[in-house]
């Protein structure tokens, strides 16, 4: 793949759960790149440590807590010397990333977007006041935020074809800071073949409830299942995902066949006994990990226009795409109930996998972006002039702000406040 820089620091948002969310996955394959190339790789946060979090030690992944508004990070990553720093999340590099200049000002800087969280929450702002999404809704304090911490790192992991587009041309982002990333999946590793038509029975849906489009589209589904089940009276809907709160739970429901089954162990094996997913997004950025998932195991989806978003583009969808309720039953119901128009459906999984998912291919062009960048640092950075401008002293408000909660807790701790 070629060389890389040996010594990675990441800041997470939070620890990694790959059996949890989506991002926690692609956090995890992205880390795991890194120590394939041989890199000594640590993984530090300020986050609390959770039950479903990975052991990174087990990955060879070095760990370190560290503290939010607290000058002990300074002293931390001047001794720790990383190569490249990673912020997960624009959160991390809001918080970190002047601290990294200030102490490492040679480190490249990448930041993981995970998904675009001004388009999440400009798309969420919309869909709670039923209406078409706005340029005020996009261009928010949120989204000026977002733009400035990508514009002041050296080069942006983004997700979604569609987030490429409208970082490009409409925050109007230099192409030459972005580069796309979709989850990576090691295609050698996937079953050729899994349970039959037959053999698969139910509907399942699967997604981390403290996601906010994740617990929409559950609501969402509520409203459509009477419908689909009405038409399939011996069919039930399992609602996978970890950390269900009590008004999950409360919709757990035996007499209609829709039942929470909460956080699972393995989300191929559930995905692979159902007969479909469905996943009615409303809401939401980046790209989704039920549905990729739905793909590996050959389990056809019916999903939104949302859902699908980012995902394929001339490829023939692997299920169907209905924002219409009636036209999203009537394919839930069809897929269900008719065997060759399922299994025509199963079989675009893999096309679509082998075309944008491919962990090598994936791998081998992130690897050979950052070694490019490595190389032409200075320029590259002396091209980015707004990346420039957002680093003057006049315009680092976080930095200040962050000074003075650091020494208010300081003045607080020796008790002469």
């Amino acid at each position: 793949m070629g060389q890389i820089l040996k010594k990675i620091l990441v800041i997470g948002y939070v620890w990694p759960e790959p059996n949890s969310s989506a991002a926690g996955g692609h956090m995890m394959s992205i880390l795991r790149l890194y120590t394939q190339q041989g890199c000594q790789v640590e993984f530090a946060t300020p986050a609390q440590p959770t039950d479903h979090m990975i052991d990174l030690a087990k990955e060879g992944i070095s760990s370190k807590e560290i503290k939010l508004n607290c000058d002990s990070f300074d002293d931390y990553v001047a001794e720790y010397q990383p190569d490249m720093v990673m912020f997960d999340r624009f959160m991390m590099e809001e918080q970190f990333g002047w601290r990294v200049e200030k102490m490492c000002p040679q480190a490249l800087k990448i930041l993981d977007t995970e998904d675009l969280q001004c388009l999440r929450n400009a798309r969420h702002q919309a869909n709670k006041a039923e209406r078409d999404l706005t340029q005020e809704d996009l261009f928010s304090n949120l989204a000026k935020r977002e733009i400035a911490a990508i514009l002041r790192c050296d080069i942006s992991l983004i997700i979604s074809s569609f987030e490429m587009e409208l970082l490009k041309e409409t925050f109007k982002v230099d192409a030459r800071l972005l580069h796309h990333l979709p989850f990576m999946v090691d295609l050698n590793t996937i079953p050729k073949t899994t349970r039959s038509f037959a053999e698969r029975r139910h509907f399942m849906t699967i997604g981390n409830f403290r996601h906010a489009p994740n617990w929409d589209a559950v609501l969402n589904l509520q409203t459509i299942w009477p419908q689909i089940r009405k038409q399939i009276p011996d069919a039930e809907c399992h609602i996978y995902g970890a950390y269900p709160p009590p008004k999950a739970t409360a919709l757990h429901n035996l007499k209609t066949g829709f039942l929470i089954k909460g956080w699972a162990e393995d989300a191929h094996a559930v995905m692979e006994q159902a007969r479909l997913c469905l996943a009615p997004l409303r809401f939401g950025a980046g790209i989704k990990g039920k549905l990729l998932d739905a793909m590996v195991m050959q389990t056809p989806s019916v999903t939104t226009s949302v859902g699908s978003e980012g995902m394929h583009q001339h490829e023939t969808w692997p299920g169907v795409i209905a924002d219409d309720v009636a036209e999203f039953v009537a394919a839930a119901v069809d897929l269900y109930n008719n065997e060759q128009t399922w299994q025509k459906a199963q079989q675009q999984a893999t096309a679509l996998l082998q075309t944008h998912y491919d962990s090598h291919k994936l791998g081998a062009k992130l690897i050979a972006r950052i070694t490019e960048i490595e190389n032409g640092l200075s320029q590259h950075r002396l091209n980015n002039f707004t990346g420039a401008m957002l680093k003057h002293h006049s315009m680092m408000s976080t930095k200040y702000m962050s000074q003075w909660i650091a020494a208010k807790n300081a003045n607080t701790k020796d008790g002469s406040e």
